[in-house]
């Protein structure tokens, strides 16, 4: 994680106009304080990208263009944040995030996006001199060409080369499934290749040419003792309060999010105390403005990382902070080699994924109107500021709502009111809850706060059939919960909304009661490949479901998707004669800024009979290292071929030979590579990281029947024996 947060501690200070150092103290500060006192298992904190431009106004406007003297007025900002943070935590008022509908959320980050991205591609050109507005300063980047067409010298164009050499290195990382290359996280490559192009120009060049000592980044001779004091004088001024409000409304928003989105990807399906995390929070921030540092909130990028690397507790915390202090303390020169242009790059990166054209087109397939939500929140936010933006988004959505039922009296007559029931059933043991009336962002946590009180083990009914409106942040909400409680052994089943019309035929699309002569109205409409599955489908007398569905139980026991985000199935081909089951799956790596979206194509085999638990795929240099299999590995000294061309892994190895017999092993050896994973009573074929063509879901079919073949003889004859 250090080799992440060192470049993006220091690209996130310098982009709000701060020292450098200040966003390795905070990630430093977070660390240690949050491992400590924190109540979560697997988050990283530090200085967070959704407080960049919030950072940044503070800084220019309370100095009054004295940026070191707005710097010290913003550090006494950060620690009455600090303050009100802890508080949040004490008073445990964390659920607060609730009330921020999820496509407003999703366009003031969008707005923050373009807000960062705007000011660091000049800088990623090798120009810094710009300022003004998002708009303003994006408005100037023709100027900002211009200067370097007509300026055509090597030191004004190498560190222009260096920026856009490191953005593509960012661009290009995740597309190069190459392990030794994903040895090093893409952040530090592009460090690599800075202080490798410094240490060019200095000897190779005699520093004939060089980059500009105003691209370079400069920390303080005595890094321990040189720390700058908050000035409180502004502390009763109205842009000062403004400015507390702001920082304390963003870093409470990205951090709750983060903690609930690492939650998700915990294996151990741990929950985070998130009102202990805010005090921890709290505390960390307003040290780290004593002492010179940005505000700390849980970074989701840091966080992801560890997870993938096999982080279990809190010490991953420590341990990172104490990392990066030793990278301070010891390498000061080699940082101070870094040009500001490949750390400008890094927060492009950044600035791009949170607005994302992807981010909208997703949020539109949802529904119109939520789009139309994201769209407003986003304008307003970049227009006039995040605190205005997304308390227009929340009246905005609120105002959508009645639109769509026609009735502002649903809303304000059962706004109060008490409309979930929650008993449990003794006769089946399962927990039955009855929505009312509407269940969106405004009152969604009250269904929140019941089904906290529920074993997450326990099977859960949630009824919606006395609900005339369930948005699409429920939807979103209660999708985690069915995840969460089916980890656990648990489930939640939704009912009630058969009755119950949806524009799209996304799963967490908005659903409104329909009257009784729209009930049966139906549409579906299908794509070329939908059209050619239903076809192949009815070939071979199988059963075709096209539409999305969030029934991935099934495969919630393969090692395959533990630190996975299941999201939803569709194209289902299904033999339940064989117990063939073929989907499409949408699933994710990661989250948040540091998600990485997949679409693949699974074929999932129920057995009639147990087989070892095991793990083949094809092997490759380093597999272990990009891969890490919680396995031993199976080797066959008879079948050396075998042995060298996969991976076959499980806990108990003498099955797993017993069961790969030699025309299994031949059956494999002649065969096109898919990599497969048995649970005991279900086997996971997969072929290529993407959704299969027609041709190559005809192979995958056709490669599963004969390995099917082989098992069934070998196991139904052992029976009859």
């Amino acid at each position: 994680m250090s080799l992440v947060a060192l470049p993006l501690g220091l690209g996130l200070a310098i982009a709000s106009e701060a020292p450098p150092i200040a966003g390795v103290i905070s990630s430093i500060i977070g660390g240690v304080i949050c491992s400590i006192f924190g109540g979560s298992n697997l988050t990283i904190t530090g200085p967070g990208n959704g407080l960049v431009i919030v950072i940044l106004y503070s800084i220019t406007t309370l100095g009054g263009g004295d940026l070191y003297q707005g710097y010290l007025y913003t550090l006494s900002a950060i620690v009455f944040s600090g303050i009100l943070i802890f508080l949040f935590g004490l008073f445990r008022l964390g659920a607060l995030s609730e009330f921020f509908p999820s496509s407003a959320l999703q366009g003031m980050l969008a707005a923050i996006g373009i807000g960062i991205l705007a000011k660091q591609l000049h800088v990623m050109l090798g120009v810094t001199a710009v300022s003004g507005t998002p708009l303003i300063i994006l408005s100037k980047v023709p100027q900002t060409l211009s200067f370097l067409i007509s300026n055509l010298t090597l030191n004004f164009w190498i560190p222009a080369l260096l920026g856009v050499f490191s953005l593509f290195i960012l661009v290009f990382y995740s597309k190069l499934r190459n392990p030794i290359f994903h040895l090093i996280p893409a952040p530090m490559w592009v460090i690599m290749v800075a202080i490798g192009l410094s240490f060019y120009l200095e000897f190779f060049t005699n520093s004939f040419f060089n980059i500009s000592d105003n691209l370079m980044i400069r920390l303080p001779n005595n890094i321990l003792s040189n720390f700058p004091s908050p000035d409180y004088s502004l502390v009763y001024s109205l842009n000062f309060i403004s400015t507390v409000i702001s920082i304390t409304l963003i870093a409470s928003i990205e951090s709750l999010l983060s903690i609930k989105a690492v939650d998700k990807l915990d294996p151990q399906k741990r929950r985070s105390n998130v009102n202990k995390d805010l005090r921890a929070l709290g505390i960390s921030t307003t040290i780290s403005g004593l002492v010179g540092g940005l505000p700390v909130v849980t970074v989701i990028a840091r966080s992801s990382v560890n997870v993938n690397n096999g982080g279990s507790n809190r010490s991953s915390n420590f341990a990172h902070a104490m990392f990066l202090l030793l990278f301070i303390l010891i390498f000061q020169d080699l940082i101070e080699r870094i040009a500001l242009p490949s750390l400008a790059a890094i927060l492009v990166y950044t600035g791009y994924k949170l607005a994302a054209p992807d981010n909208f087109i997703k949020i539109l397939k949802i529904g119109k109107e939520q789009a139309a939500i994201f769209l407003i929140t986003f304008l307003v936010t970049l227009t006039n500021g995040i605190v205005i933006g997304i308390l227009t988004g929340i009246i905005f959505t609120f105002v959508t709502h009645i639109y769509l039922n026609n009735s502002f009296f649903l809303f304000s007559r059962n706004w109060l009111k008490p409309n979930v029931l929650m008993y449990l059933e003794a006769e089946t043991g399962s927990y039955y809850l009855s929505v009312k009336n509407f269940c969106n962002f405004l009152n969604f946590f009250k269904l929140k706060k019941k089904l906290d009180e529920i074993p997450e083990s326990s099977s859960v009914i949630i009824d919606f059939s006395l609900c005339d409106f369930v948005d699409h942040t429920v939807m979103e909400g209660l999708n985690e919960y069915v995840s969460l409680f089916e980890k656990k052994k648990g489930s939640i089943e939704l009912i009630g909304l058969d009755s119950h019309s949806a524009d799209t035929q996304h799963p967490f699309a908005i659903r409104k009661s329909l009257p009784t002569y729209d009930f049966f109205k139906f549409q579906n409409h299908l794509t070329k490949r939908q059209l050619s599955l239903k076809s192949f489908s009815k070939n071979l007398s199988w059963r075709y479901l096209p539409e999305p569905s969030l029934e991935t139980k099934s495969l919630e026991g393969f090692n395959y998707f533990e630190t996975k985000i299941i999201n939803y199935q569709y194209n289902e081909l299904i033999n339940v004669k064989e117990g063939f089951n073929l989907f499409d799956l949408s699933y994710s790596e990661g989250a948040f800024i540091a998600k990485d979206s997949l679409l693949s194509t699974f074929l999932l085999i129920d057995l009639k009979y147990s087989i070892p638990i095991f793990i083949i795929e094809r092997n490759f240099i380093l597999n272990g290292l990009s891969d890490p299999d919680v396995y031993g590995e199976v080797n066959f000294e008879m079948y050396p071929d075998f042995s060298n061309r996969f991976v076959l892994s499980g806990p108990d190895s003498s099955k797993i030979k017993t069961l790969f017999d030699s025309e299994l092993i031949f059956f494999f050896e002649s065969h096109a590579y898919f990599k497969i994973e048995s649970n005991g009573d279900k086997i996971l074929i997969k072929s290529k990281s993407r959704l299969l063509s027609l041709q190559e879901i005809k192979s995958l079919v056709s490669f599963a029947k004969e390995l099917m073949s082989l098992l069934n003889k070998k196991y139904l004859s052992g029976n009859k024996s």
